[in-house]
């Protein structure tokens, strides 16, 4: 009987494979989207290889947010190959990535402004800290931190912050990364003099603005660097690596 092998991977392989349902599968098949080509002596649908990798390719573009009639006619398109769909794939993906990282980046910032108490307009929050700036953040940072003196201190401080202060803060904070980038970027280890002045900058730019910092609490606010994937790439978005370095100099400095 043409069409009937055992050679092949069965529905529910390829569901288990691709985190779908077999009703999806089953779907596609119907709309002629991935058809199985082959066929059990039992009757049952048998996928080759072909079909899987058709499959893959209608996977990425759906977790994509592509349309089904969309993915239907970019994988019917003659001009198209298996290199070509990677390429479209990795573009795509790509693109959604940077818009990813700008939206965690302004995120990150709304987080930061929330630990400080910070008491501006929306329209002043967005100009200052970007488009991130959401009640989910502060929710998060209340949580987080609210029950701690240094928290309680920094809304005191910081509810008598005009803009124009906190113009000059976002400046300092920018300031003192400016100075970890340029001495890791000159090839200055952790526990330079270089290093070691940002890394007061930076403990002086806190206890200054927000809280009383002591050396303890730098040495923990290095380790959440570390830890909270968010601070890690807060940093390493402006130099790859920073958020290691940036912990290490604090260090190297409290060691002293």
């Amino acid at each position: 009987m043409t069409g009937v092998t055992e050679a092949g991977a069965t529905v529910g392989q390829v569901a288990e494979r691709f985190a779908v349902t077999v009703r999806t599968l089953h779907h596609y098949d119907e709309i002629g989207l991935v058809r199985p080509s082959g066929r059990s002596a039992a009757g049952y649908r048998l996928y080759s290889d072909a079909d899987i990798t058709r499959l893959q390719h209608v996977v990425v573009y759906r977790r994509l947010g592509f349309a089904l009639e969309d993915v239907a006619r970019i994988l019917d398109d003659p001009a198209a190959d298996v290199t070509e769909h990677l390429r479209r794939q990795r573009d795509a993906v790509t693109s959604r990535l940077d818009e990813l990282s700008d939206l965690v980046v302004a995120i990150d910032r709304a987080l930061e402004a929330q630990m400080s108490g910070i008491r501006l307009t929306r329209e002043e929050q967005r100009e200052l800290f970007g488009n991130g700036f959401t009640e989910e953040d502060q929710a998060e940072a209340r949580e987080r931190w609210g029950e701690t003196e240094e928290w309680k201190q920094s809304r005191a401080r910081t509810a008598r912050y005009t803009k124009a202060d906190w113009e000059v803060v976002t400046a300092e904070q920018r300031a003192v990364d400016e100075a970890f980038v340029a001495a890791k970027r000159s090839g200055a280890s952790p526990d330079s003099e270089a290093a070691r002045a940002a890394a007061e900058a930076h403990g002086r730019h806190i206890h200054d603005r927000f809280y009383d910092l002591s050396p303890e609490m730098h040495r923990c606010l290095a380790r959440m660097y570390l830890a909270d994937e968010r601070f890690t790439r807060y940093y390493d978005d402006r130099e790859p690596g920073l958020a290691q370095y940036v912990h290490d100099a604090i260090l190297a400095l409290r060691a002293m």
